[in-house]
């Protein structure tokens, strides 16, 4: 009987983060379930993740703080001995234009969303060097290759997750490790309905004329960590109904 696969889903209590975390225990991984704020939504996604026929649990750190990770990270390798799938979902806005934005809104959403993917995978890396197996997806955003307007700093960030996935991907390529990355669009999620722009002129701007599901991106995110993208690395795919 093949050893299930142990996946670890930053950022897991909602939207993507959650689409993802179901998507994969309907392929028999074992999901461990990262929150930092909300346990009741992490725990309404680890429902889903057993409704779906899958198994899994909730840690709660934030992945934004190093020493936190590190605890948590030794905590869960010490118990599953490794992760076999790693998404870095987990990120934050504070959107405000460039010459008004204060410190404390850009180093967030940088530590957060940029720092918490060299927190998380750099202890994750390391077991899977040790394994020769591994994938890592990262979720960044259509905002690093055609930024809004008061994003400078999330549109930095996720563009560092773009970049660290292509440098990242030919480091370890040769120890049997895929490093992709995956770049949605306007995705009906919570961040969305916290953006001031009205829904119908995101639309406008969309070949499709609707704004994504987040299980439209966790479906690409689960092909990417599967063997069917078994020669796919290093590689940022678009899921944004050609905008872009």
């Amino acid at each position: 009987m093949e050893e299930r696969k142990i996946a670890l889903v930053t950022g897991a209590s909602r939207g993507i983060g959650r689409a993802t975390a179901v998507e994969l225990a309907r392929t028999g991984c074992h999901v461990i379930i990262n929150y930092n704020a909300s346990e009741a939504a992490a725990a309404e996604t680890l429902a889903q993740v057993q409704a779906a026929g899958g198994s899994g649990e909730m840690r709660k750190f934030d992945v934004s703080d190093p020493a936190a990770v590190k605890e948590a990270m030794a905590a869960i390798l010490q118990e599953h001995k490794r992760i076999d799938v790693l998404v870095n979902n987990a990120g934050v806005t504070a959107d405000g234009l460039f010459m008004m934005m204060g410190e404390e809104e850009w180093h967030r959403v940088i530590q957060t969303t940029l720092n918490g993917f060299f927190h998380v995978t750099k202890p994750v890396l390391r077991e899977m060097v040790r394994k020769k197996r591994g994938s890592i997806v990262s979720v960044s955003s259509i905002s690093s290759m055609v930024p809004n307007r008061g994003q400078a700093n999330y549109a930095a960030a996720k563009a560092g997750i773009n970049a660290a996935t292509s440098s990242l991907a030919k480091e370890v390529a040769r120890f049997g490790i895929r490093v992709n990355a995956v770049a949605p669009g306007p995705i009906a999620t919570d961040m969305l309905k916290s953006m001031p722009m009205d829904e119908s002129i995101i639309k406008s701007v969309i070949p499709m004329a609707r704004v994504g599901k987040p299980e439209e991106v966790a479906r690409v995110i689960r092909f990417l960590c599967s063997e069917d993208a078994s020669y796919i690395t290093g590689q940022v795919i678009s899921v944004n109904g050609g905008m872009f």
